[in-house]
C-alpha cells in the first residue's frame, strides 16, 4: 500500500493524504485548502498533484476549510467518487463550502477589477458557490462506530476526535495481499474536559498513525482560566475603556465556544450590561446546526441545558445576518462585544471591523486561536505597528490580547494523552503532519523521550510504502 503526503506537511493547512491500495483503489484523506499565504495560496490550491477523476473515495475527518475546502474544486475538475464523513460534518460542509465558494467569487470579482484597470486578463475563481452545492451529491453520512466497507478491500470507521462538531479519527483496515494494514488518521485532535463537545475517545490499535501536531510545542491554560480571561477582556474594554471588544473567530467551533462562555457568564450574573453581537452569517448557521446535533455534546453542557435550554442565546446577544446591520456596528458608539469571522483575520466581516477600529486605543482585539504566520492576524498579534487592510495602511493602536486555551486543538500534553490508548511496541510509525516545522521537531523529540521511537516528519509529496 502506498501513502503519499499531498498537503499539510511541515505546515498547518492544506490537509491531503493519498492512499493507493495494492489493487489500485485511490482513497484521499481530507481535501483541504491552503490558507494564509497571500498570493501564493491560490497557486498552491490549484496544484493538486493528483487527477481528481481518479480518486475513488474521499474520507473527510471534519468540516474545517483547511480539511474540506477543496472538495468543490476537485468536483469541478472531475471527481465523482464518494465522500464519507459523519452526519454533523456533512451538515456543516453544506453551509461552509457554499460560503467558501461565495468568498472565492467575491474575491475574484474585486481582483479582476484591478486586473482590468491594469490591462490584464481576468482570472477565474478556484470554484463557485454552485460548484460547492453540486459537490454535496457525493457525500454519504456514516455515524461514529459503524464500520463501512469499501469494495471488500477497505473498512473505514469513525471515532469522535472531540475537535469540532462531527470531527473524527479515521480508522482504516486495508487488505494488502494476505495481511491487513491498520492505518489511523487523527484529523485534528480536540481538547479534554471541554464545555460543549465530548472528549476525544480512544481508538483501536493501529500499525501506522498520521497525527496532527499544531500545538506540539505549547501547553494551554485551563478552560476555567480562559473564561476568567474572557471576562477580564470584556470588563477592561467595555466597562473601563468604554470601547469595543473585537473577537475574530472561526465560524465553526470557536464561535460557539465563545458564545457559550459568555452565556455562562451571563447566567452567573458576571457579564456587564452590554450588547454582544455575532456578526457572521456562517456562525449563525453553524450555531443552528450545532443545536441539531446534541448527540455530540458532552456531559457539562447537557447538565447546563437542564437549567438553560438554549446555551447559545441570552437577552443581550444578537445574531447579525444583514450587511446593513453589520455596517451599523462600525458607527455605533456604545461599548459592545463583536464576534466575527474569520479567525485568522484574512477574510469576512471582521476585516471591516478591524479597518474601522484598529487605530482606536479604546478597542481591544482578542485573538482566540491559531493564525498562520503570513496572515493579517499573525501580523497584528506579533506587534506590527502598521498593517494593510483592503489595500490601505492602518496604525495598530488597539490593545491586543490572546487566549489560546479556547483553541479546539489539544496541546502537546493532550495529544500525548490521546495516543496513550496505543501499545508503543505495536505502532510501527507515527507521521507528524499539520504543524509548523519547528513545532513538529519539538513534538517529535518529546515523543521520542517518552518512548515513541518511530516518529517521522514527512516532506511535501513524500511517498512511503506501508
Amino acid at each position: 500500500m502506498n501513502l503519499k503526503f499531498m498537503g499539510a506537511t511541515r505546515e498547518v493547512t492544506g490537509s491531503k493524504h493519498l492512499i493507493t491500495t495494492k489493487k489500485g483503489l485511490k482513497i484521499l484523506l481530507d481535501c483541504g485548502m491552503y490558507q494564509g499565504k497571500g498570493l501564493e495560496t491560490d497557486a498552491m490550491n490549484r496544484d493538486l498533484g493528483f487527477i481528481p477523476s481518479e480518486i475513488d473515495y474521499l474520507i473527510l475527518s471534519h468540516a474545517h476549510i483547511d480539511h474540506s475546502g477543496l472538495i468543490p474544486y476537485i468536483y469541478k475538475e472531475g471527481f465523482r467518487g464518494t465522500v464519507l464523513c459523519t452526519p454533523a460534518t456533512r451538515d456543516l460542509c453544506a453551509i461552509m463550502l457554499a460560503d467558501a465558494g461565495r468568498i472565492q467569487e467575491a474575491d475574484v470579482h474585486t481582483f479582476n477589477k484591478k486586473r482590468k484597470a491594469q490591462g490584464e486578463d481576468p482570472v477565474e475563481p478556484i470554484y463557485t458557490e454552485q460548484d460547492a452545492q453540486e459537490c454535496m451529491s457525493c457525500f454519504i453520512s456514516v455515524p461514529y462506530h459503524k464500520p463501512f466497507a469499501i469494495e471488500d478491500e477497505v473498512t473505514v470507521e469513525f471515532f469522535d476526535a472531540g475537535h469540532i462538531l462531527g470531527s473524527s479519527f479515521v480508522f482504516l483496515q486495508v487488505k494488502d495481499g494476505r495481511r491487513v494494514i491498520k492505518l489511523g488518521f487523527t484529523g485534528d485532535i480536540g481538547r479534554y474536559d471541554k464545555r460543549i463537545l465530548k472528549d476525544p475517545e480512544p481508538f483501536p490499535q493501529v500499525d501506522y498513525l498520521i497525527m496532527e501536531s499544531t500545538y506540539g510545542d505549547r501547553l494551554h491554560t485551563t478552560l476555567e482560566d480562559a473564561e476568567k480571561e474572557l471576562l477580564m477582556a470584556v470588563l477592561d474594554t467595555c466597562t473601563k475603556k468604554k470601547g469595543k471588544l473585537i473577537i475574530p473567530s472561526f465560524a465553526v467551533g470557536r464561535a460557539q465556544e465563545i458564545i457559550y462562555a459568555l452565556d455562562r457568564l451571563e447566567s452567573a450574573n458576571l457579564l456587564p450590561d452590554i450588547d454582544v453581537f455575532v456578526d457572521s452569517p456562517l456562525s449563525v448557521s453553524a450555531t443552528n446546526i450545532m443545536r441539531l446535533h446534541s448527540e455530540c455534546f458532552g456531559s457539562q453542557i447537557l447538565d447546563y441545558m437542564k437549567k438553560d435550554p438554549d446555551p447559545f442565546g441570552f437577552d443581550r446577544l444578537q445574531y447579525i445576518q444583514s450587511v446593513e446591520a453589520s455596517k451599523a456596528l462600525n458607527v455605533r458608539h456604545k461599548p459592545c462585544v463583536i464576534i466575527s469571522a474569520s479567525g485568522m483575520m484574512e477574510a469576512g466581516r471582521v476585516k471591516h471591523h478591524l479597518a474601522n477600529h484598529i487605530d482606536d486605543p479604546s478597542t481591544t482585539i482578542l485573538c482566540v486561536g491559531y493564525c498562520e504566520p503570513k496572515t493579517l492576524g499573525a501580523r497584528i498579534m506579533r506587534g506590527d505597528k502598521e498593517v494593510s487592510i483592503f489595500g490601505h495602511r492602518y496604525l495598530v493602536r488597539a490593545e491586543l490580547r490572546r487566549i489560546e486555551s479556547l483553541s479546539g486543538h489539544g496541546d502537546y500534553s493532550e495529544m500525548i494523552r490521546y495516543i496513550g490508548c496505543q501499545e508503543k511496541s505495536k505502532l510501527k510509525k507515527i507521521f507528524l503532519v499539520h504543524g509548523e516545522a519547528e513545532t513538529q521537531e519539538h513534538f517529535r523529540d518529546t515523543l521520542s523521550e517518552l518512548g515513541w521511537k518511530h516518529v517521522e516528519i514527512p516532506e511535501f509529496r513524500q511517498e512511503v510504502e506501508l
